[in-house]
């Protein structure tokens, strides 16, 4: 291991599948200690699994984390399990549906509003005790499409607009206490959310997400993980109130720049990790996240 968040102990929601997944085995193998967090149906074991055979420590949580009291189960959880709390990111989301506006499903946005706003909401206030005693950071998901807005996913991008001006409040409000808060705002990356046949995009926005990225390709969810790694790690003292976009250039595109790119500048890069559940991610309503969120 490379000890880049070696004895650092973090949680990580939506841990399960897709970036989330990355996350954990990238920070596992650069030492931290990691709490994989996600929904009863999400492959939490196996991630644990493959962590601790590749001689990592990790811990599953399993429980709807848009409930403060299990939010503050899972804290506990890992401050019982580790001995404290270095890092919390908020990674865990959903993206049900794509329609314009007038055609939108009101059960979506309600959906997206308790698993992309409370558990944000209610992971961070239950986290910053311990954050705050060990001079922690928190690290939690935009989106390209909370900073620039995107047709047919307009609810959506609002509810990652409403998570990146809630970690720059967080970031001013905390400094004080010697926590780091900022944002990774991925464009559109390699998981079940940017395929028609695993998520809620039809034919013509997979293209056109794909072209809109003046690099080409999708990202991959190690690439993100490397940047929620930097923005975890001591190596970014310095930094707060931020948002890195990890978006192949999308937010400062106007056109289609991915047709021009050729093909073989459209591969993606070679990977080192293992990622089974890449394509396992929230894109559709499921049960066991619709429950109350009192």
């Amino acid at each position: 291991m490379a000890g880049r968040l070696l004895n650092k102990v973090a949680i990580v929601t939506g841990g399960g599948s897709g970036i989330g997944e990355a996350i954990c085995k990238r920070f596992a193998r650069e030492g931290a200690a990691v709490v994989v967090v996600g929904l009863n149906s999400d492959p939490v074991r196996d991630v644990v699994e493959e962590i601790l055979a590749s001689g990592g420590r990790a811990i599953g949580y399993l429980g709807d984390i848009s409930r403060q009291d299990t939010a503050k189960s899972c804290v506990k959880a890992a401050v019982d399990e580790f001995g404290w709390l270095d890092i919390l990111i908020n990674n865990a989301g959903v993206f049900p549906a794509t329609a314009e506006l007038d055609k939108y499903p009101v059960d979506a946005l309600e959906y997206m509003i308790k698993n992309n706003i409370y558990p944000v909401f209610m992971r961070t206030r239950s986290a910053l005790p311990a954050l705050q005693k060990s001079k922690g950071t928190i690290v939690s998901a935009g989106f390209e499409a909370g900073h620039m807005g995107s047709l047919m996913i307009t609810p959506y991008g609002a509810t990652k607009a409403w998570v990146m001006t809630f970690s720059k409040g967080l970031a001013v409000e905390q400094a004080k206490h010697g926590v780091r808060v900022n944002c990774v705002g991925p464009g559109p990356i390699d998981t079940a959310w940017t395929h028609k046949e695993t998520g809620p995009m039809n034919a013509k926005m997979e293209k056109n997400t794909v072209d809109g990225v003046p690099l080409g390709r999708r990202g991959t969810p190690e690439e993100v993980a490397n940047v929620y790694l930097f923005l975890a790690s001591d190596e970014a003292s310095y930094v707060t109130g931020a948002t890195y976009f990890v978006d192949g250039g999308v937010t400062i595109s106007t056109s289609l720049p991915g047709e021009d790119v050729p093909s073989h500048l459209k591969q993606q890069p070679p990977q080192h990790l293992k990622l089974a559940h890449r394509k396992a991610g929230n894109a559709k309503v499921r049960e066991d996240a619709t429950a109350s969120m009192s």
